[in-house]
Protein backbone atom coordinates (compact mmCIF):
# COMPACT_ATOMS: atom_id res chain seq x y z
CA UNK A 1 0.00 0.00 0.00
CA UNK A 2 1.35 3.46 -1.34
CA UNK A 3 1.68 6.06 1.88
CA UNK A 4 -1.13 7.89 0.18
CA UNK A 5 -3.43 5.28 0.11
CA UNK A 6 -2.21 4.09 3.76
CA UNK A 7 -3.20 7.87 4.90
CA UNK A 8 -6.18 7.35 3.54
CA UNK A 9 -7.42 4.32 4.80
CA UNK A 10 -6.61 5.75 8.55
CA UNK A 11 -8.61 8.91 7.42
CA UNK A 12 -11.76 6.44 6.20
CA UNK A 13 -11.64 3.86 9.28
CA UNK A 14 -12.06 6.97 11.49
CA UNK A 15 -14.22 8.79 9.63
CA UNK A 16 -13.45 12.52 8.79
CA UNK A 17 -11.08 13.61 11.49
CA UNK A 18 -11.51 17.25 10.87
CA UNK A 19 -14.48 16.98 12.70
CA UNK A 20 -13.98 14.53 15.68
CA UNK A 21 -14.90 16.04 18.61
CA UNK A 22 -17.95 18.02 16.89
CA UNK A 23 -21.32 18.14 18.78
CA UNK A 24 -24.77 19.45 18.65
CA UNK A 25 -26.14 21.99 20.97
CA UNK A 26 -28.22 20.74 24.09
CA UNK A 27 -31.90 21.43 21.96
CA UNK A 28 -30.68 21.52 18.42
CA UNK A 29 -34.30 20.33 17.21
CA UNK A 30 -36.09 22.98 18.77
CA UNK A 31 -39.86 22.30 19.05
CA UNK A 32 -40.17 19.44 18.34
CA UNK A 33 -41.82 16.83 20.48
CA UNK A 34 -39.75 13.51 21.38
CA UNK A 35 -42.55 11.03 19.39
CA UNK A 36 -41.27 13.25 16.62
CA UNK A 37 -37.80 12.75 16.56
CA UNK A 38 -36.56 10.55 13.32
CA UNK A 39 -33.26 10.65 13.94
CA UNK A 40 -32.58 12.75 17.39
CA UNK A 41 -30.61 15.33 16.75
CA UNK A 42 -29.85 14.63 13.20
CA UNK A 43 -33.91 15.77 13.17
CA UNK A 44 -35.25 18.83 11.20
CA UNK A 45 -38.24 20.46 10.76
CA UNK A 46 -38.24 20.35 7.35
CA UNK A 47 -41.12 18.86 4.80
CA UNK A 48 -40.29 20.80 1.07
CA UNK A 49 -38.37 19.11 -1.82
CA UNK A 50 -35.05 19.90 0.29
CA UNK A 51 -36.27 17.71 3.19
CA UNK A 52 -33.75 15.33 2.61
CA UNK A 53 -30.12 17.37 2.06
CA UNK A 54 -30.47 19.75 4.91
CA UNK A 55 -27.60 20.18 7.61
CA UNK A 56 -28.47 19.08 11.54
CA UNK A 57 -29.49 22.18 13.14
CA UNK A 58 -26.81 23.77 15.61
CA UNK A 59 -23.65 22.85 13.48
CA UNK A 60 -20.66 25.29 14.00
CA UNK A 61 -19.83 27.63 11.60
CA UNK A 62 -16.94 26.26 10.41
CA UNK A 63 -18.76 22.75 10.62
CA UNK A 64 -21.45 23.86 8.45
CA UNK A 65 -18.91 25.31 5.99
CA UNK A 66 -17.31 21.79 5.38
CA UNK A 67 -21.15 20.62 4.99
CA UNK A 68 -21.72 22.76 2.00
CA UNK A 69 -18.72 22.27 0.28
CA UNK A 70 -19.49 18.38 0.42
CA UNK A 71 -22.97 18.96 -0.63
CA UNK A 72 -20.66 21.22 -3.55
CA UNK A 73 -19.50 18.32 -4.65
CA UNK A 74 -22.53 16.39 -4.46
CA UNK A 75 -23.97 18.78 -7.21
CA UNK A 76 -20.69 19.40 -9.08
CA UNK A 77 -20.81 18.27 -12.81
CA UNK A 78 -18.02 16.26 -13.96
CA UNK A 79 -16.27 16.90 -17.91
CA UNK A 80 -13.51 15.61 -19.99
CA UNK A 81 -10.08 16.81 -19.47
CA UNK A 82 -9.38 19.55 -20.90
CA UNK A 83 -12.98 20.54 -20.89
CA UNK A 84 -14.07 23.79 -18.22
CA UNK A 85 -17.70 23.80 -16.81
CA UNK A 86 -16.66 21.50 -14.15
CA UNK A 87 -14.16 18.75 -12.32
CA UNK A 88 -11.86 16.86 -14.88
CA UNK A 89 -12.50 13.22 -14.47
CA UNK A 90 -15.43 12.10 -16.26
CA UNK A 91 -15.28 8.81 -17.98
CA UNK A 92 -13.97 7.20 -20.28
CA UNK A 93 -17.79 5.15 -19.81
CA UNK A 94 -19.78 6.77 -17.21
CA UNK A 95 -23.46 6.58 -16.77
CA UNK A 96 -23.89 10.40 -15.58
CA UNK A 97 -21.84 13.11 -15.02
CA UNK A 98 -22.94 14.48 -11.74
CA UNK A 99 -24.09 12.51 -8.26
CA UNK A 100 -27.54 14.52 -7.98
CA UNK A 101 -28.76 13.14 -10.84
CA UNK A 102 -29.25 9.87 -9.87
CA UNK A 103 -30.30 10.79 -6.16
CA UNK A 104 -32.08 13.72 -6.66
CA UNK A 105 -32.10 16.23 -3.89
CA UNK A 106 -30.39 13.38 -2.11
CA UNK A 107 -33.76 11.38 -2.87
CA UNK A 108 -34.11 8.80 -4.57
CA UNK A 109 -33.77 8.37 -8.15
CA UNK A 110 -36.37 7.58 -11.50
CA UNK A 111 -36.34 4.44 -13.39
CA UNK A 112 -37.58 5.51 -17.61
CA UNK A 113 -40.85 5.45 -18.35
CA UNK A 114 -40.42 5.63 -22.27
CA UNK A 115 -39.71 2.50 -24.49
CA UNK A 116 -37.32 4.32 -26.46
CA UNK A 117 -35.79 6.31 -22.98
CA UNK A 118 -32.17 4.68 -21.61
CA UNK A 119 -31.59 3.91 -17.47
CA UNK A 120 -30.02 6.51 -15.91
CA UNK A 121 -30.74 6.25 -12.20
CA UNK A 122 -31.21 2.53 -12.55
CA UNK A 123 -27.78 0.65 -12.82
CA UNK A 124 -27.43 -3.08 -14.32
CA UNK A 125 -25.19 -4.67 -12.22
CA UNK A 126 -23.12 -7.75 -13.78
CA UNK A 127 -21.60 -11.10 -12.95
CA UNK A 128 -20.68 -14.55 -14.03
CA UNK A 129 -20.57 -17.32 -12.20
CA UNK A 130 -18.06 -17.79 -9.44
CA UNK A 131 -16.67 -15.30 -7.26
CA UNK A 132 -13.80 -12.54 -6.66
CA UNK A 133 -10.76 -13.72 -4.52
CA UNK A 134 -12.75 -11.89 -1.70
CA UNK A 135 -16.18 -13.33 -2.23
CA UNK A 136 -18.05 -10.68 -4.42
CA UNK A 137 -19.44 -10.91 -7.51
CA UNK A 138 -17.39 -11.83 -10.37
CA UNK A 139 -17.31 -9.53 -13.48
CA UNK A 140 -17.98 -9.71 -16.80
CA UNK A 141 -14.78 -10.09 -18.90
CA UNK A 142 -15.91 -7.68 -21.48
CA UNK A 143 -18.27 -5.09 -19.32
CA UNK A 144 -17.35 -5.23 -16.05
CA UNK A 145 -19.85 -5.64 -13.04
CA UNK A 146 -22.03 -2.92 -14.61
CA UNK A 147 -23.36 -1.47 -17.95
CA UNK A 148 -21.95 1.70 -18.72
CA UNK A 149 -24.25 3.65 -21.34
CA UNK A 150 -22.47 6.51 -21.87
CA UNK A 151 -19.06 7.25 -23.43
CA UNK A 152 -16.69 10.30 -23.75
CA UNK A 153 -15.21 11.42 -27.09
CA UNK A 154 -12.25 9.53 -27.62
CA UNK A 155 -8.18 10.18 -27.91
CA UNK A 156 -5.82 7.57 -30.36
CA UNK A 157 -2.57 6.41 -29.58
CA UNK A 158 -0.86 9.80 -30.27
CA UNK A 159 -3.42 11.89 -28.75
CA UNK A 160 -5.34 13.49 -31.36
CA UNK A 161 -9.27 13.17 -31.37
CA UNK A 162 -10.83 10.88 -32.59
CA UNK A 163 -13.81 11.15 -35.08
CA UNK A 164 -16.04 9.26 -32.51
CA UNK A 165 -16.51 8.86 -29.27
CA UNK A 166 -15.45 6.41 -26.88
CA UNK A 167 -17.87 3.69 -27.22
CA UNK A 168 -20.76 3.21 -24.36
CA UNK A 169 -20.88 -0.07 -23.21
CA UNK A 170 -24.00 -0.72 -24.56
CA UNK A 171 -28.13 0.83 -25.02
CA UNK A 172 -29.79 -0.33 -22.36
CA UNK A 173 -34.14 0.18 -22.08
CA UNK A 174 -36.48 -1.12 -19.86
CA UNK A 175 -39.94 -2.75 -20.53
CA UNK A 176 -42.78 -3.17 -18.22
CA UNK A 177 -44.90 -6.66 -17.69
CA UNK A 178 -48.35 -5.70 -15.92
CA UNK A 179 -50.03 -7.75 -13.38
CA UNK A 180 -53.01 -7.97 -11.58
CA UNK A 181 -54.15 -8.65 -7.39
CA UNK A 182 -56.99 -8.63 -5.95
CA UNK A 183 -57.46 -7.68 -2.36
CA UNK A 184 -59.70 -9.19 0.16
CA UNK A 185 -62.43 -6.40 -0.32
CA UNK A 186 -62.64 -6.56 -4.22
CA UNK A 187 -60.19 -3.95 -4.62
CA UNK A 188 -57.48 -4.82 -7.63
CA UNK A 189 -54.00 -3.32 -7.95
CA UNK A 190 -51.85 -3.73 -11.03
CA UNK A 191 -48.28 -4.65 -10.31
CA UNK A 192 -45.58 -4.12 -12.90
CA UNK A 193 -42.17 -5.82 -13.23
CA UNK A 194 -39.10 -4.68 -15.54
CA UNK A 195 -37.80 -5.95 -18.03
CA UNK A 196 -34.04 -5.12 -19.39
CA UNK A 197 -33.98 -5.06 -23.14
CA UNK A 198 -30.52 -4.20 -24.87
CA UNK A 199 -30.16 -2.03 -27.89
CA UNK A 200 -26.33 -1.73 -29.60
CA UNK A 201 -23.94 -3.92 -27.44
CA UNK A 202 -20.53 -2.70 -28.74
CA UNK A 203 -18.13 -5.92 -26.83
CA UNK A 204 -20.75 -9.03 -28.15
CA UNK A 205 -22.96 -10.67 -26.58
CA UNK A 206 -23.76 -10.39 -23.17
CA UNK A 207 -24.10 -14.06 -22.81
CA UNK A 208 -26.61 -17.02 -21.66
CA UNK A 209 -24.80 -17.40 -17.97
CA UNK A 210 -24.73 -13.72 -17.03
CA UNK A 211 -26.80 -12.20 -13.94
CA UNK A 212 -28.40 -9.52 -14.67
CA UNK A 213 -29.91 -7.36 -11.20
CA UNK A 214 -31.51 -3.72 -11.87
CA UNK A 215 -30.61 -1.31 -9.31
CA UNK A 216 -32.11 1.79 -8.68
CA UNK A 217 -30.48 4.73 -7.05
CA UNK A 218 -31.52 4.92 -3.18
CA UNK A 219 -32.26 8.27 -0.79
CA UNK A 220 -29.12 9.22 1.22
CA UNK A 221 -30.78 10.84 4.41
CA UNK A 222 -29.46 10.01 8.00
CA UNK A 223 -26.54 6.93 6.42
CA UNK A 224 -24.05 8.53 9.30
CA UNK A 225 -26.20 7.24 11.62
CA UNK A 226 -27.05 3.84 10.00
CA UNK A 227 -23.18 3.59 9.93
CA UNK A 228 -23.00 4.59 13.73
CA UNK A 229 -25.20 1.79 14.92
CA UNK A 230 -23.16 -0.98 16.63
CA UNK A 231 -22.06 -4.13 14.70
CA UNK A 232 -23.59 -6.25 18.18
CA UNK A 233 -26.86 -4.31 17.95
CA UNK A 234 -27.65 -5.82 14.60
CA UNK A 235 -26.64 -9.03 15.38
CA UNK A 236 -28.17 -9.17 18.57
CA UNK A 237 -31.92 -8.13 16.24
CA UNK A 238 -30.77 -11.40 13.79
CA UNK A 239 -30.87 -13.57 16.85
CA UNK A 240 -33.61 -12.49 18.30
CA UNK A 241 -35.78 -12.51 14.66
CA UNK A 242 -34.67 -16.56 14.79
CA UNK A 243 -37.15 -16.95 17.86
CA UNK A 244 -40.01 -15.34 15.66
CA UNK A 245 -39.76 -17.86 12.81
CA UNK A 246 -37.40 -15.20 10.53
CA UNK A 247 -34.49 -15.55 8.97
CA UNK A 248 -32.40 -12.11 8.90
CA UNK A 249 -29.11 -12.69 8.14
CA UNK A 250 -25.78 -9.87 7.66
CA UNK A 251 -23.87 -10.14 4.69
CA UNK A 252 -20.17 -9.65 5.12
CA UNK A 253 -18.35 -8.09 2.56
CA UNK A 254 -14.96 -6.80 1.33
CA UNK A 255 -13.88 -3.52 3.13
CA UNK A 256 -11.56 -2.17 0.86
CA UNK A 257 -10.50 0.52 3.32
CA UNK A 258 -9.34 -1.51 5.91
CA UNK A 259 -8.47 -4.29 3.63
CA UNK A 260 -10.28 -6.90 5.58
CA UNK A 261 -13.96 -8.39 5.56
CA UNK A 262 -16.69 -6.43 7.10
CA UNK A 263 -20.49 -5.72 8.11
CA UNK A 264 -22.61 -4.68 5.01
CA UNK A 265 -24.69 -2.05 6.06
CA UNK A 266 -25.60 -0.13 2.49
CA UNK A 267 -26.73 -1.11 -1.12
CA UNK A 268 -29.99 -3.23 -1.98
CA UNK A 269 -27.87 -6.24 -0.75
CA UNK A 270 -25.63 -4.79 2.14
CA UNK A 271 -22.68 -4.76 -0.12
CA UNK A 272 -20.94 -2.06 1.12
CA UNK A 273 -19.59 -1.71 4.54
CA UNK A 274 -19.44 2.38 4.79
CA UNK A 275 -20.45 5.54 3.50
CA UNK A 276 -16.92 6.44 2.55
CA UNK A 277 -16.51 3.07 0.47
CA UNK A 278 -19.96 3.13 -0.87
CA UNK A 279 -19.18 6.54 -1.92
CA UNK A 280 -16.23 5.91 -3.77
CA UNK A 281 -17.27 2.80 -5.77
CA UNK A 282 -20.17 5.29 -6.97
CA UNK A 283 -17.96 7.67 -8.25
CA UNK A 284 -15.48 4.71 -9.98
CA UNK A 285 -18.55 3.07 -11.37
CA UNK A 286 -21.52 5.98 -12.01
CA UNK A 287 -19.00 8.35 -13.31
CA UNK A 288 -16.09 6.72 -14.23
CA UNK A 289 -13.81 8.91 -11.61
CA UNK A 290 -11.01 7.11 -9.63
CA UNK A 291 -9.58 7.89 -6.15
CA UNK A 292 -7.18 6.54 -3.85
CA UNK A 293 -9.31 3.48 -3.14
CA UNK A 294 -10.22 2.95 -6.69
CA UNK A 295 -7.14 4.44 -9.02
CA UNK A 296 -8.13 1.83 -12.06
CA UNK A 297 -10.20 3.48 -14.64
CA UNK A 298 -13.04 0.87 -15.63
CA UNK A 299 -11.82 -0.33 -18.99
CA UNK A 300 -12.41 -4.07 -18.82
CA UNK A 301 -10.11 -5.89 -21.48
CA UNK A 302 -11.59 -5.55 -24.76
CA UNK A 303 -12.28 -1.83 -24.36
CA UNK A 304 -8.92 -0.41 -25.98
CA UNK A 305 -10.10 2.94 -26.81
CA UNK A 306 -11.43 3.32 -23.19
CA UNK A 307 -8.13 2.20 -21.70
CA UNK A 308 -5.89 4.84 -23.83
CA UNK A 309 -7.55 7.73 -22.43
CA UNK A 310 -6.06 10.66 -20.18
CA UNK A 311 -7.18 10.74 -16.97
CA UNK A 312 -8.53 13.91 -15.37
CA UNK A 313 -5.74 13.96 -12.35
CA UNK A 314 -4.19 11.03 -10.58
CA UNK A 315 -6.59 10.63 -8.47
CA UNK A 316 -9.94 12.64 -9.91
CA UNK A 317 -11.77 12.40 -6.85
CA UNK A 318 -9.11 14.01 -4.71
CA UNK A 319 -8.40 13.45 -0.60
CA UNK A 320 -10.06 16.56 0.57
CA UNK A 321 -13.07 16.52 -1.98
CA UNK A 322 -13.39 12.43 -0.64
CA UNK A 323 -13.48 13.78 3.23
CA UNK A 324 -15.88 16.31 2.27
CA UNK A 325 -18.44 14.44 0.36
CA UNK A 326 -18.14 11.33 2.92
CA UNK A 327 -18.89 14.06 5.68
CA UNK A 328 -21.75 15.52 4.24
CA UNK A 329 -23.41 12.05 3.74
CA UNK A 330 -22.51 11.11 7.28
CA UNK A 331 -24.31 14.29 8.67
CA UNK A 332 -27.18 14.70 6.83
CA UNK A 333 -29.87 15.12 8.73
CA UNK A 334 -33.25 13.39 8.97
CA UNK A 335 -37.28 15.19 8.37
CA UNK A 336 -39.33 14.66 11.52
CA UNK A 337 -41.99 12.11 11.92
CA UNK A 338 -45.53 13.65 11.24
CA UNK A 339 -49.12 13.42 12.81
CA UNK A 340 -48.06 11.50 15.18
CA UNK A 341 -50.76 12.90 17.65
CA UNK A 342 -53.17 11.62 14.91
CA UNK A 343 -55.44 8.75 16.05
CA UNK A 344 -55.00 7.50 12.08
CA UNK A 345 -51.15 7.48 12.81
CA UNK A 346 -51.74 5.15 16.02
CA UNK A 347 -54.10 2.55 14.58
CA UNK A 348 -51.95 2.65 11.68
CA UNK A 349 -48.65 2.03 14.40
CA UNK A 350 -50.52 -0.45 15.63
CA UNK A 351 -51.39 -2.10 12.55
CA UNK A 352 -47.79 -2.03 11.55
CA UNK A 353 -46.56 -4.38 14.38
CA UNK A 354 -50.09 -7.01 14.23
CA UNK A 355 -48.90 -7.81 10.32
CA UNK A 356 -45.37 -8.12 11.68
CA UNK A 357 -43.91 -5.27 9.17
CA UNK A 358 -41.82 -4.16 12.34
CA UNK A 359 -39.91 -7.44 12.83
CA UNK A 360 -37.82 -6.75 10.03
CA UNK A 361 -38.67 -2.43 9.80
CA UNK A 362 -37.38 -2.75 13.16
CA UNK A 363 -38.88 0.94 14.53
CA UNK A 364 -35.86 2.02 16.71
CA UNK A 365 -32.49 1.30 16.98
CA UNK A 366 -29.83 3.16 18.73
CA UNK A 367 -26.40 4.76 17.52
CA UNK A 368 -23.05 3.80 19.58
CA UNK A 369 -22.11 5.59 22.65
CA UNK A 370 -18.73 6.55 21.60
CA UNK A 371 -18.62 7.89 17.75
CA UNK A 372 -15.13 9.63 17.72
CA UNK A 373 -15.20 10.71 14.02
CA UNK A 374 -18.74 12.52 14.65
CA UNK A 375 -19.70 12.73 18.05
CA UNK A 376 -23.01 14.53 17.10
CA UNK A 377 -24.20 10.51 16.12
CA UNK A 378 -23.47 9.32 19.50
CA UNK A 379 -26.42 7.68 21.66
CA UNK A 380 -29.07 8.82 19.32
CA UNK A 381 -32.45 7.42 18.83
CA UNK A 382 -32.54 6.54 15.10
CA UNK A 383 -36.08 5.97 13.70
CA UNK A 384 -35.33 4.22 10.10
CA UNK A 385 -37.18 1.02 10.12
CA UNK A 386 -34.27 -1.39 9.42
CA UNK A 387 -32.87 -4.13 10.76
CA UNK A 388 -29.59 -3.49 7.81
CA UNK A 389 -30.03 -7.50 7.20
CA UNK A 390 -30.82 -9.80 4.34
CA UNK A 391 -33.97 -11.35 4.08
CA UNK A 392 -35.68 -13.80 1.70
CA UNK A 393 -37.97 -11.41 -0.17
CA UNK A 394 -39.35 -14.65 -2.45
CA UNK A 395 -39.29 -15.33 -6.30
CA UNK A 396 -40.84 -12.28 -7.21
CA UNK A 397 -38.20 -10.21 -6.30
CA UNK A 398 -35.35 -12.59 -7.48
CA UNK A 399 -32.54 -11.44 -8.99
CA UNK A 400 -30.81 -14.55 -8.45
CA UNK A 401 -27.15 -12.95 -8.72
CA UNK A 402 -25.49 -13.55 -5.61
CA UNK A 403 -23.56 -10.03 -3.60
CA UNK A 404 -20.75 -11.61 -0.95
CA UNK A 405 -23.18 -13.33 1.51
CA UNK A 406 -26.38 -12.28 0.17
CA UNK A 407 -28.40 -14.80 -1.94
CA UNK A 408 -30.33 -14.57 -5.61
CA UNK A 409 -33.20 -14.15 -3.23
CA UNK A 410 -32.02 -11.81 -0.85
CA UNK A 411 -32.65 -7.95 -0.04
CA UNK A 412 -31.63 -5.98 2.80
CA UNK A 413 -34.70 -4.01 4.50
CA UNK A 414 -35.08 -0.58 3.16
CA UNK A 415 -35.13 1.87 5.61
CA UNK A 416 -38.68 3.29 5.46
CA UNK A 417 -38.20 6.99 7.41
CA UNK A 418 -38.87 9.71 4.81
CA UNK A 419 -41.41 7.77 2.89
CA UNK A 420 -43.86 10.15 2.84
CA UNK A 421 -41.95 12.75 1.55
CA UNK A 422 -40.46 10.63 -1.49
CA UNK A 423 -42.50 12.11 -4.23
CA UNK A 424 -42.11 15.72 -2.63
CA UNK A 425 -38.29 15.38 -3.11
CA UNK A 426 -38.17 13.60 -6.37
CA UNK A 427 -40.50 16.07 -8.01
CA UNK A 428 -42.29 13.37 -9.54
CA UNK A 429 -46.16 12.00 -9.38
CA UNK A 430 -45.02 8.91 -7.77
CA UNK A 431 -41.81 7.77 -5.38
CA UNK A 432 -40.60 4.48 -7.05
CA UNK A 433 -39.87 2.06 -4.74
CA UNK A 434 -38.05 -1.50 -4.72
CA UNK A 435 -34.73 -2.67 -5.65
CA UNK A 436 -35.17 -1.97 -9.54
CA UNK A 437 -38.48 0.80 -9.06
CA UNK A 438 -41.32 -1.35 -10.23
CA UNK A 439 -43.56 -0.04 -7.20
CA UNK A 440 -45.12 3.11 -7.66
CA UNK A 441 -46.63 3.37 -4.00
CA UNK A 442 -46.73 1.86 -0.84
CA UNK A 443 -49.12 -0.62 -1.38
CA UNK A 444 -47.19 -2.47 -4.60
CA UNK A 445 -44.34 -2.27 -2.79
CA UNK A 446 -45.94 -4.35 -0.11
CA UNK A 447 -47.96 -6.44 -2.54
CA UNK A 448 -44.12 -7.48 -4.50
CA UNK A 449 -43.14 -8.83 -1.02
CA UNK A 450 -42.39 -12.98 -0.46
CA UNK A 451 -40.58 -15.19 1.02
CA UNK A 452 -40.01 -14.36 4.75
CA UNK A 453 -42.42 -11.35 4.23
CA UNK A 454 -45.12 -12.90 2.71
CA UNK A 455 -46.77 -13.02 6.00
CA UNK A 456 -46.86 -9.22 6.09
CA UNK A 457 -48.44 -9.27 2.96
CA UNK A 458 -51.00 -11.79 3.01
CA UNK A 459 -52.37 -9.56 6.18
CA UNK A 460 -52.03 -6.44 4.17
CA UNK A 461 -54.36 -7.98 1.95
CA UNK A 462 -56.99 -9.16 4.16
CA UNK A 463 -57.22 -5.66 5.67
CA UNK A 464 -60.74 -3.58 5.43
CA UNK A 465 -59.96 -0.50 3.27
CA UNK A 466 -59.91 2.09 6.53
CA UNK A 467 -57.39 -0.18 7.82
CA UNK A 468 -55.03 -0.24 4.98
CA UNK A 469 -55.78 3.69 4.63
CA UNK A 470 -54.26 4.20 8.40
CA UNK A 471 -51.49 1.59 7.47
CA UNK A 472 -50.25 4.01 4.57
CA UNK A 473 -51.06 6.98 6.68
CA UNK A 474 -48.45 5.60 9.31
CA UNK A 475 -45.83 4.80 6.30
CA UNK A 476 -46.47 8.33 4.88
CA UNK A 477 -45.67 9.65 8.15
CA UNK A 478 -42.81 8.49 9.22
Amino acid sequence: MTPKIRRRAALIAVGTLACAGIALGVDPTGALEEEELSAGALTVARFDEHAFDQAPNGLPYKVQERFMRGRHHFNQRWVQFPSIGGDWGLGPTFITNKCVTCHVRAGRGMPPEKADEQVMAVLVRLSIPGETEHGGPKPHPAYGDQIQNQGLMGQDRDDTFLGDRVPPEAEVFIDWETSQVTLADGEVVELRKPKVRWGKLWFGAIGDDTMISLRMAQPIQGLGLLEAVPEETILKIAEEQKAQGFNGRPNYVRDDVNKKISLGRFGWKANQPSVGQQIASAYAGDLGVTSDLYPEQNCPGPQTDCAYQPPGNQPELIENDWNEITFWEQALAVPARRNVKDPKFKQGEKLFVEAKCSVCHVPELRTAEKVPHLKMLENQKVRAYTDLLLHDMGEGLADHRPDFKAGGRDWRTQPLWGLGLAKTVLGAEYAPMLHDGRARNATEAILWHGGEAAISRDAYRKLARDQREALLFYLASI
